[in-house]
């Protein structure tokens, strides 16, 4: 059975423990956090998490057999540099499509406010 990261209607907020005040975009070519930023930036609610995950690993490792890729269970993008680190919300749409929030703007607080939108924390980078 496939195993899916994808989340509906729901912001994956920056995590608690961010190093930054404002999102600053991965400056590392090649890095995971980068190649993220770069999917969601130039097509912000094209991909679903099982999308980007899927294409990040490819463009690092090449051809991936993508039945096989989600038969093994993996961590969500809870777990994302951009939001453990870059300060970047993600915001997952109704159809589980997503698209990069920096912490800071209007959109950001919007989304926080917002009662229809489940809320997600990023995961922490040290334990509490």
């Amino acid at each position: 059975m496939p195993h899916s990261t994808n989340y509906h209607s729901t912001l994956i907020s920056v995590a608690e423990d961010c190093p930054v005040v404002e999102a600053t975009p991965p400056d590392r070519a090649g890095s995971v956090a980068r190649l993220q930023y770069e999917m969601l930036r130039d097509a912000p609610y094209s991909l679903t998490s099982d999308d980007l995950l899927l294409a990040v690993d490819k463009a690092r490792f090449g051809d991936i057999d993508a039945a096989e890729w989600a038969a093994k269970p993996r961590a969500c993008l809870r777990a994302s540099p951009l939001v453990k680190r870059h300060g970047f919300g993600l915001h997952h749409d109704a159809h589980g499509r997503i698209a990069l929030v920096p912490m800071g703007s209007d959109a950001y607080a919007r989304l926080l406010a917002d009662p229809d939108v489940r809320k997600r924390p990023g995961m922490r980078n040290m334990r509490a």
